[in-house]
């Protein structure tokens, strides 16, 4: 069904992607899919980065680099059947081109229920609907 399966989780709230990790496991368990986990930095404008620290943003993202991988070690899937990877920018237009660029066929995520902010300047996961180039599981949080 699914050979390649992206998980987009957000770095600061990793446990908020739980119930997607857990579904894209069983996923993976049952039709040998592998899983592509994805950590978005955002990008900070060059007038607050330039009062940062030096080395601040590689800092991130090595940072990042390791919550994926203890993240990818807990997943209850076969060893080499899990990948990850770090990218800058805004969240929707990374996981698009993440999704594209690792030839992935479903986006699996969660998604806060939408507040009143969400009908005027949308959702990641409503921009990552409607322009992703596979398809979308959205699991809704409790």
């Amino acid at each position: 069904m699914f050979k390649k399966i992206l998980v987009p989780l957000d770095p600061a709230e990793p446990g908020f992607a739980d119930e997607a990790l857990a579904k894209a496991s069983q996923l993976a368990r049952d039709y040998g899919a592998k899983i592509h986990v994805l950590a978005v930095c955002p990008e900070v404008q060059s007038f607050v980065a330039s009062q940062l620290p030096e080395g601040w943003q590689q800092r991130e993202i090595e940072a990042t680099r390791l919550i994926l991988d203890e993240i990818s070690a807990k997943l209850d899937v076969p060893a080499g059947e899990v990948d990850s990877q770090v990218r800058m920018g805004t969240v929707y237009h990374e996981v698009i081109e993440e999704a594209e660029a690792s030839g992935c066929d479903l986006i699996l995520m969660t998604s806060h229920k939408p507040g009143l902010s969400t009908y005027f300047i949308g959702s990641n996961a409503a921009h990552i609907v409607r322009h992703a180039p596979c398809s979308v599981m959205v699991l809704r949080g409790s």
